[in-house]
């Protein structure tokens, strides 16, 4: 694995478990209507810390497991700042957000 993918890799299983260290992991998943969703980031079926524990990273996992290209130029942060404007708990969790953000732009 080159050191790219070693760092995003990293950065996944940091982005995890600090979802669970502060209690926005879920251990059942949403319901199978909620993985229909074609509007980005599922946002008309899921809460955006399900969107990106059932759909981004299984996906992105999925990618590097296959040796695939990891994606580039995407921004997540924005999206979470917004959603989670109100949890003063989340600041490392949008920090982790944001270096997977700075990662795949550089």
């Amino acid at each position: 694995m080159n050191n790219f993918n070693q760092q995003f890799s990293q950065l996944l299983n940091d982005i995890e478990q600090e979802m669970q260290r502060i209690g926005l992991w879920q251990v059942v998943p949403p319901k199978p209507d909620a993985f229909l969703s074609e509007q980005p980031f599922a946002i008309d079926t899921m809460h955006s810390y399900q969107w990106l524990q059932w759909i981004f990273l299984p996906r992105m996992r999925a990618i590097i497991d296959a040796n695939g290209d990891i994606p580039r130029n995407f921004s997540l942060h924005p999206y979470f700042e917004e959603c989670l404007k109100e949890d003063m708990q989340v600041i490392i969790f949008l920090q982790l957000i944001k270096k997977l953000d700075e990662l795949v732009k550089a």
